[in-house]
């Protein structure tokens, strides 16, 4: 079951992977938030999760969001703000990612330099940071009203006041690259998910006078279908880990990257 996540929480790019686990668990969870927002792209094909919000009709709401579409991201907005009990959100988890055609199409070198152009770096940057920058100017207002009503920021920071975590990657890593390149040069995803890196560190430092905190995590290369049917990691024991990260983060970790395990991981 999922560490005490409380308040409200949105989870995007929740159809499928890690977000629809991250969904369940929390949604399962004997202690779990007053209220879930699931949020996708593709409202058709997530079955499993109408499925999961059939059996927690009182807490799981699902709604549309497409992270690269800006009039998709204020709509869903809008909708969790008419929906939201008190007006405050405590936390997002900016799931939604893309890695690249050459990779979801089981290439055996996804993102060399040689099948990479143009279009690929512009759709992963857009998806995978602008999409996230978006989404903490939209909800910003919901977050901000959680952490007023915490207290003083000098009551600390945690993502039952008021959170933003980015999933990100150990690709994304700059120090970590010589170690990396050659197992996936990946450059579209690795490139966009070093951009979620700075934006993740620019929203710390931006966000912490309101008291919300902001950090990212890698949640392990997992058995999804970005990840692969040979990653080592199980979905549910990639998500387990980075609920249970969640749950102890201080304001201490705002601005840093860490591991579902919590360990920390060099930009």
């Amino acid at each position: 079951m999922a560490a005490r996540i409380g308040g409200s929480v949105l989870v995007t790019g929740s159809n499928r992977g890690i977000g629809l686990e991250l969904v369940r668990q929390l949604a399962e969870s004997t202690s779990a938030p007053a209220q879930i927002f699931a949020a996708c792209r593709d409202l058709y094909g997530a079955q499993a999760l109408k499925e999961l919000a059939q059996r927690h009709p009182q807490l799981l709401t699902i709604l549309r969001l497409d992270v690269a579409d800006p009039v998709s991201i204020s709509e869903a907005s809008r909708v969790v703000g008419d929906k939201l009990i008190d007006g405050s959100l405590n936390l997002i988890i900016n799931n939604a990612a893309i890695n690249g055609p050459a990779m979801n199409n089981g290439n055996n070198h996804p993102g060399t330099l040689a099948v990479t152009g143009k279009k690929e770096m512009v759709d992963l940057f857009v998806t995978n940071a602008v999409g996230p920058m978006l989404i903490a100017k939209e909800f910003r207002s919901y977050l901000q009203k959680a952490a007023d009503q915490s207290g003083p920021v000098t009551t600390g920071m945690s993502c039952s006041r008021a959170a933003i975590i980015n999933i990100s990657t150990l690709l994304s890593s700059v120090e970590k690259c010589p170690e990396t390149f050659s197992m996936a040069p990946m450059y579209p995803y690795r490139a966009s998910k070093a951009a979620l890196n700075m934006l993740t560190c620019c929203l710390a430092e931006d966000f912490q006078r309101d008291g919300i905190l902001v950090m990212a995590i890698h949640p392990g290369w997992v058995k999804t279908d970005m990840g692969g049917p040979h990653a080592p990691v199980k979905t549910e024991d990639s998500a387990k880990g980075i609920l249970h990260v969640m749950s102890t983060l201080t304001e201490k970790h705002n601005g840093s990257l860490l591991d579902w395990e919590g360990n920390g991981i060099p930009w």
